[in-house]
């Protein structure tokens, strides 16, 4: 070979041009392609998915998440703030596109709402607020289940007697707001009073027992039951059904179907509904407008409905 240095030159400039300009513009348009066929994948931390009112707002996410062509990832995170954060964690880590989160805590869960959006994922609450803000907020205003809970209780008593209410979970908002609307609400009603109250963890078999408690506590003095959620107003109902108590007004929330069966059978004297499938629904389409980039509202407010025996059949499913 007469001059090596030249070959050697001349071969490392043909595998320059072989190696790397084609395989760049192919790796643009494979990139590039990839995104435009990607499923938007969302991240969703349900409360507690024992509870029935939670699981008809998972319903209405995944029904949603069908119809617009997307996939939805849902954990349970069993009551418990420290979970949940684990599972924003989790989503992160996997990249999805947004995030819902239905809180269990307004403080406890806040940190996982701000790891996601120190990530720079969307992140949505459904059916719950927390202390650090969100991308956007689906649910109700829980003051006004309670107002309505209170004004009906007032209508059946003649604005006067004594009354017992159910919390739910301590430090959930639901628990926060529907505690705050019920005494907003009674300072319509002086002559209505809270002779006692007390939380049933949003539970049937709590709410039962505590209602056991308060028959034998406070006999013949209680007028009327205002439970924050249908599952503490259901294990309510059995109690004084047991113990004879007819005359006791009993008003929960949710329109459970247990709810509402026992509103149409004259059992429970009314409920409140809250459109669970609206909420889950419309978290949804709020992930799904911010995973594209779009602007959605920052709040949007399904309003809460009585249910007694006269409209019942029209939430019956």
């Amino acid at each position: 070979m007469k001059n090596p240095k030249r070959f050697l030159v001349l071969l490392l400039f043909a595998f320059l041009l072989v190696g790397c300009g084609p395989q760049t513009t192919g790796s643009t348009e494979n990139s590039e392609e990839k995104k435009d066929d990607e499923k938007i994948v969302i991240g969703v931390s349900m409360l507690n998915l024992s509870n029935e009112f939670i699981v008809q707002i998972k319903d209405g996410i995944e029904d949603k998440a069908k119809e617009l062509g997307v996939e939805v990832v849902i954990t349970d995170a069993e009551k418990s703030a420290d979970k949940q954060l684990q599972q924003v964690d989790s989503f992160i880590a996997q990249g999805v596109d947004a995030i819902i989160v239905n809180p269990v805590e307004t403080e406890a869960s806040s940190p996982a709402i701000e790891k996601a959006k120190a990530a720079g994922i969307p992140v949505i609450n459904v059916n719950g607020v927390t202390t650090a803000e969100p991308d956007a907020f689906v649910g109700s205003k829980d003051e006004e289940s309670a107002e309505i809970a209170i004004d009906f209780i007032a209508d059946q008593l003649g604005g006067k007697g004594n009354m017992v209410m159910m919390h739910g979970h301590p430090g959930q908002a639901a628990e926060i707001k529907r505690t705050d609307g019920a005494i907003e609400a009674l300072k319509n009603y002086p002559e209505l009073k809270i002779i006692a109250e007390q939380t049933a963890n949003w539970s049937r078999e709590e709410a039962l027992t505590l209602m056991d408690n308060w028959l034998l506590a406070y006999e013949g003095k209680i007028n009327a039951v205002f439970a924050q959620n249908d599952e503490m107003g259901m294990g309510a109902l059995q109690a004084l059904e047991k113990a004879g108590q007819n005359d006791i007004v009993l008003i929960s929330i949710d329109a459970i179907a247990d709810a509402l069966q026992a509103v149409k059978d004259e059992r429970l004297d009314a409920t409140v509904f809250q459109n669970s499938t609206a909420q889950g629904g419309g978290s949804v389409e709020a992930a799904v407008k911010l995973a594209k980039g779009e602007t959605v509202e920052k709040e949007v407010f399904i309003p809460f409905e009585l249910v007694r025996k006269e409209n019942v059949d029209n939430y019956i499913k």
